[in-house]
């Protein structure tokens, strides 16, 4: 069976050592070449997690040979099958276009895209060369999360009515920062040197709202089983101010039966409250953290749950995007780019009413751009 051939494009967002290794040490997967995106500006040091430095990975560790300087050089060249763009959020759609005009499938770590209209961008791309587009979740891989969603299609909680999510950390590059697919922690950088990655820097797509309140509409979407109808966000730069993006971020949604809030945060050092999603529901609450799944019902009522082992063979977005193309079996639902549209949807309402400081649709005119 032939293998897929395999590019990585985009390493701006440190995702791309866990999420193109995955690829890239796939059994059927043949590493060919790599290509970086042209930064908005220079970033001043390598260090762990910074794009010089993920680039640099990919070639001593992954088992790619060659690099480029222009990924569309890249393309034109290599013949390849399938990329995992890494690259800013705001340059997903160039690169989704650019893979599509290539008949090349694309693998695109969240969040879909800066905004409504590059997500569109993106799928509409994919559709009109009939090449695959993916959006991958960290979350996804998640068999408490999953589970979660299995007790409320069950009726477990009754019917939502709520839900609450919190991200955050230090900062991708902040102090003592991990992230997978490597051992490293990130080195201590300057203001200055921070300042100057994509992630403090609003133009790129950069900022904790996209970082982690995407999380929040996808997983509102997902367990609410419906599309949002309006959202308001609000943005702060509390401790950041060596850039111009948010470090922190909050988002309230209306869906039509039911209502969302979540955080993103650049400035934590500790939780304090649930490390994953809440659920409230008519009967019940149910609760993510790590120590497990719980399902609260008042008086001293709780119910804990074991998550079950995710699909043999498909733990992993490598194995669920390569079974898809053997077989043409539907992936999970939250990888989908129709469903990730509605995602971008919520997001995108959020980050215009952080901008306008009023309530702003989901369904927006952006839909109907043509």
């Amino acid at each position: 069976m032939a293998k897929y051939r395999l590019g990585l494009i985009g390493f701006a967002h440190m995702h791309i050592n866990n999420v193109g290794g995955q690829f890239a040490q796939h059994q059927d997967i043949e590493p060919v070449a790599v290509a970086d995106t042209v930064p908005l500006t220079p970033e001043l040091r390598d260090a762990p997690y910074t794009r010089g430095w993920n680039l640099q990975h990919a070639l001593e560790n992954l088992g790619f040979k060659k690099s480029y300087e222009d990924y569309r050089e890249m393309l034109d060249k290599e013949n390849l099958d399938i990329v995992v763009c890494c690259s800013e959020n705001a340059q997903h759609a160039e690169v989704v276009e650019a893979c599509a005009e290539a008949g090349v499938h694309v693998c695109v770590e969240k969040p879909m895209a800066e905004s409504l209209s590059g997500a569109l961008r993106m799928v509409r791309a994919s559709q009109a060369h009939n090449t695959k587009l993916v959006i991958n979740w960290p979350m996804t891989w998640s068999a408490g999360a999953r589970k979660i969603k299995e007790l409320i299609d069950e009726g477990e909680i009754g019917r939502v009515l709520e839900i609450k999510w919190r991200g955050g950390h230090t900062g991708p590059l902040g102090p003592g920062a991990m992230h997978s697919g490597v051992s490293e922690t990130a080195d201590q950088m300057t203001g200055s040197e921070r300042g100057a990655t994509w992630w403090h820097q609003s133009d790129t797509g950069g900022g904790a709202m996209l970082d982690y309140c995407c999380y929040g509409s996808m997983v509102s979407r997902w367990y609410i089983g419906e599309q949002a109808l309006s959202a308001i966000g609000m943005k702060a730069n509390l401790d950041s101010h060596w850039g111009d993006a948010e470090d922190n971020a909050a988002v309230i949604v209306r869906f039509p039966s039911a209502m969302a809030l979540f955080e993103g945060s650049w400035t934590t050092w500790d939780h304090g409250v649930a490390t994953g999603p809440i659920i409230y529901g008519t009967k019940g609450t149910i609760v993510l953290d790590s120590d497990g799944i719980r399902r609260e019902q008042g008086g001293g009522n709780t119910t804990n749950y074991k998550a079950d082992p995710l699909p043999e063979n498909r733990s992993k977005i490598a194995d669920e995007f390569i079974h898809h193309l053997r077989t043409d079996q539907p992936l999970h639902q939250t990888l989908e780019a129709k469903f990730n549209l509605e995602v971008m949807a919520i997001l995108d309402a959020g980050i215009r009413s952080a901008g306008s400081g009023r309530l702003e649709s989901v369904n927006n005119g952006t839909w109907q751009i043509g």
